[in-house]
């Protein structure tokens, strides 16, 4: 009696292990996009910054490594791209320093005005995170023509913003340099390539230029729209589908965001700045720490699009308060109305919270 007391104990405590073990999996569940691991690049700091002149096979650019070439915005649910893209970085004490690789046989554009619509023509674009807060971000787009777009945004589209499109980097320099002919439909090109200098103070919220530091870590992602096209009349067209509208357009990144839209800062990818270049990267155990708190987020808009309210308990989102990470417990607490939340994040290394607006801030650290 005694032992099949024992041993019923034993596999009901077993199961409920299981049970713990499974629960935190399906937690993730239907998500899993949302979650892959963001790439890195450690980019080098320089005392002589780079020519801008398109050319990025200058010495400068030849100690920086290239980063792998652009997958699919879906990411591995996708085919890779069949043209490559690929891009380097620097740094000095006042600017950014971006080169971009853009294989492509036939390079055309047609906007040649500021602050126009960049991406309806292909363009590389470039999305800068200083504070890795997702808000107060930083977008940058170019075409063949050297055409620029460059926005700043307060927050997220998802979160009822808008870009303000009459921001203009100051201090922005950028140069492209087509390797063949542009509108000229009849030969073969190799591509073009990009050069770009982001002032600091361009990217700096308030009145002090904020500089990185040796060992800073921003958020950082590029992307690349390609249209289908095709001759017509002597002239390149966008292709268009049976309905008669242009066909979508690809979505290339050097990160993968999992889901057709870049505004998604939290998905961008790591830049670790570098004084002496060899730095490695290790992911943060505050990063890990968010995860959970991007799962709360995810599941309340989720939960709100069926309910049109937001849920007052973690227990409602089938999300346990308490949280292993590398060893280590974290504890979930949520704030919840209808209309509002707010999720903190805590454990000995530090804590984080996340707002029913994606808004993320550094609580406590370590």
């Amino acid at each position: 009696m005694n032992i099949m007391r024992k041993g019923f104990l034993y596999i009901s405590v077993l199961l409920v292990f299981l049970f713990d073990s499974v629960s935190g999996q399906v937690s993730f569940k239907g998500l899993d996009h949302l979650f892959t691991e963001p790439r890195h690049y450690v980019a080098r700091y320089v005392r002589e910054p780079p020519v801008i002149d398109g050319n990025t096979e200058e010495d400068v650019w030849k100690n920086a490594p290239w980063t792998d070439f652009f997958k699919d915005i879906e990411g591995d649910k996708k085919p890779d791209p069949p043209l490559k893209t690929r891009v380097k970085i620097l740094w000095n004490d006042t600017c950014l320093f971006v080169a971009a690789e853009l294989e492509e046989p036939h390079v055309w554009a047609n906007i040649s005005k500021r602050d126009q619509v960049v991406f309806y023509d292909n363009d590389f674009e470039v999305f800068i995170d200083p504070d890795n807060n997702t808000h107060q971000y930083f977008e940058i787009e170019v075409n063949a023509l050297n055409t620029i777009f460059d926005l700043f945004l307060s927050k997220p589209y998802r979160n009822n913003s808008g870009a303000l499109i009459s921001w203009d980097a100051p201090g922005l320099r950028s140069a492209v340099k087509v390797l063949g002919t542009i509108n000229r439909p009849y030969d073969t090109d190799k591509g073009w390539t990009v050069e770009m200098a982001i002032p600091f103070k361009a990217v700096t919220i308030g009145n002090d230029t904020k500089v990185p530091a040796d060992g800073d870590l921003w958020r950082i992602n590029f992307s690349r729209v390609e249209w289908d096209s095709e001759v017509k009349n002597g002239s390149y067209r966008k292709r268009k589908g049976p309905d008669g509208k242009s066909l979508p357009e690809h979505n290339w990144v050097w990160s993968p965001q999992g889901v057709i839209n870049m505004h998604y800062p939290e998905r961008w990818g790591y830049l670790l700045f570098s004084k002496s270049g060899s730095a490695s990267f290790s992911m943060p155990y505050s990063e890990l720490q968010r995860r959970y708190l991007w799962l709360v987020y995810y599941r309340q808009k989720e939960y709100f699009g069926r309910t049109k309210r937001y849920a007052k308990s973690l227990k409602d989102l089938g999300i346990s308060p308490e949280i292993e990470i590398d060893s280590k417990i974290n504890r979930l607490t949520m704030f919840a109305s209808s209309s509002q939340f707010c999720v903190t994040i805590d454990s000995d290394s530090g804590g984080a919270e996340i707002n029913e607006e994606g808004l993320v801030q550094i609580t406590r650290t370590e």
